[in-house]
Order: structure tokens, then sequence, then C-alpha cells
């Protein structure tokens, strides 16, 4: 394993080790120095081409943790905007010796393209592309459901996940249902039509458009932001029928089994996808997915960069 750029390159094997990996190294969380030195000398850059708060800086810290020197590189005011392309800047770094680059990007694709046409040599993590994929996020989810559901051991075979709300744009979604599948996972993605994907038939999950229907039947429900910013026409009549129909409120917690999670993957846009008195509740875990999202991205750093040996070869 040389790059993450898909949730759809693991195995359960792959999954479970950066999985378990993650559970060892958030023991450091416990300590007076939060640090390991297995990345010591080693340089992750964190490419990114879209704004972001909780991914760009929890790999900031994953990499800090892990003793890497850590730079961050943000298209507003760089030489992107003044036109520079994704392969001069990525020459550009491989000059500099990055030996790991995390990117996200406008465009979906971007990271394999980047992983793939040998402008660098150093691995490639996908922190998000367009609306296609961002597989750490769907780690750290399946990471905090594992922890409330199977005490954090093992695969999550049989666990029932429901996603709901903007599949078509959600690149979580799309990573989510690859990742759960895998581990074993029954997902059922509920969103009205306009906000489902052409070829969703063909994913490994199943289907709705009632979210009442679905929910007393799941063990954990995630609910995704609606990303108007990427929406050009009218997806739904109003805000208010958009969350009339497929927002989670107290009302619809109680169709919920007792045992069954909320997870959100932020930000939120609360009194729409998710009421506040839910976000605030005991079953919501959005802010154990935060601090998880970082033991996540350095399991990551440390089984791409912490198995090199002095030849050059990785022992992943």
């Amino acid at each position: 394993m040389r790059h993450l750029l898909s949730a759809g390159d693991l195995d359960v094997v792959s999954a479970c080790l950066i999985l378990d990996t993650a559970a060892q190294l958030a023991s450091v969380t416990d300590r007076t120095v939060k640090k390991f030195p297995t990345l010591r000398g080693r340089t992750v850059v964190n490419l990114f081409f879209e704004d972001s708060t909780r991914t760009r800086i929890s790999f900031e810290i994953a990499a800090k943790r892990l003793s890497a020197d850590v730079i961050n590189f943000a298209a507003k005011g760089s030489s992107v905007s003044k036109g520079e392309s994704l392969k001069d800047t990525a020459l550009t770094l491989e000059a500099m010796g990055a030996d790991a680059v995390v990117i996200r990007h406008g465009s979906s694709g971007a990271p394999h393209r980047l992983a793939t046409a040998g402008w660098i040599q150093g691995s490639v993590v996908n922190a998000g592309d367009g609306t296609h994929e961002h597989p750490t996020q769907a780690l750290l989810d399946a990471f905090t459901i594992r922890h409330h559901l199977r005490d954090g051991m093992g695969d999550l075979a049989g666990v029932r996940v429901a996603i709901v709300g903007d599949i078509l744009h959600s690149r979580v979604a799309r990573s989510n249902v690859l990742l759960l599948r895998t581990l074993g996972a029954h997902v059922t993605v509920v969103a009205p039509p306009t906000l489902l994907p052409y070829g969703v038939s063909q994913w490994p999950c199943a289907v709705s458009y009632d979210l009442d229907e679905v929910l007393p039947h799941v063990d954990a429900v995630m609910m995704l932001r609606v990303q108007s910013e990427r929406m050009h026409a009218a997806y739904f009549p109003s805000v208010n029928e958009y969350s009339r129909r497929y927002g989670l409120d107290i009302r619809r917690m109680g169709l919920l089994p007792p045992h069954a999670i909320v997870l959100h993957p932020g930000p939120m846009n609360r009194g729409m996808e998710i009421s506040a008195d839910v976000a605030d509740g005991e079953r919501a875990v959005m802010v154990e997915q935060v601090a998880n999202g970082v033991s996540i991205r350095m399991a990551v750093l440390y089984l791409l960069l912490g198995g090199i040996t002095d030849d050059g070869k990785k022992e992943i």
C-alpha cells in the first residue's frame, strides 16, 4: 500500500489494520507528551485546494504527533491563484523532498492523477476530491461505529447503517458505502430522488426514500450536510420541506433503537438535516468523530511512511 486514494482500495484485512493501529495510537492522547518519534525526518505536505477546518487540522496534528515536519499549502495566496497547474505544484513539492502529500481538491480524480502521473515519488493521501471520495473520513466513521457497537474490535459484520441526505454531492457517502460494506455492514442510503446519483442502484447498498421507515431498523444513522454550494438547481422545494422529510429531530430519534448512535461528518446545518437538541444529545458522537479523525490519520501516515527501509522500499 503506497497511497490511500479510495476506500474501495481497502480489503477487510487492510481496513482492520488501519482501525487497529489507530486504536493503539489513540492511547497517546492520554500521555503528557503526545508524541511518537516514528516519522522524525519525514516531510508531510497538506496540499489543500479547498477550504477545510477539521480535515486539514487533524492531518497536521496527526503528522506532528508522529514527529514529522509539516508544510501547510493553501491554494489561496499561492502560485495556484496565479494559474500554476497541479503538475507544476507537484514538481515543486517533489523538489522540496515531500515524503507524503495529503491533497484536497475540488476536481474528482485529482489525487489519483497526482499519484499515478509520476510527478512525485512520495505517498499520496486523498483528503477529499470533488464529489468523489474521502477515505479517511470513512475510516474514522467506521472506527467510531466499531467503538460503540463492537467494543472496538474486529469488523462490522451485521451492523446496520443508514446514510441520509445529500448523497449526490457527498464524497463521504461514497467512501462510507464502500468501506462499511467491505467491513460487513449493511448500508442503506436515504434521500429524495433528486439527491441520489445516477447509477446508485449499482452501489453495494440499499436505497430508500422514506427515512421514517428505515430508522427503526438501524444501529447507526449518519446525517449528511446539504451541500448548497455545489447545487446549481432546485433539488427540493424548500428548506422546511427538506427538514420535514429528511431531518433528524427528537420525534425521529424516538424511532431509533435505544442503542443506535448518530453521526455527522460536519459541518452541520443545525435545524436543517439535524436539530440542535439531537446534535447536542447523548447519542450524538460528532465530537468523538473529530477526535478519532486524528487517530485514524496518524495510523494512515504511520502505515504509509513508517515502514520505509534504508533502501527505499516500503514494508506495509
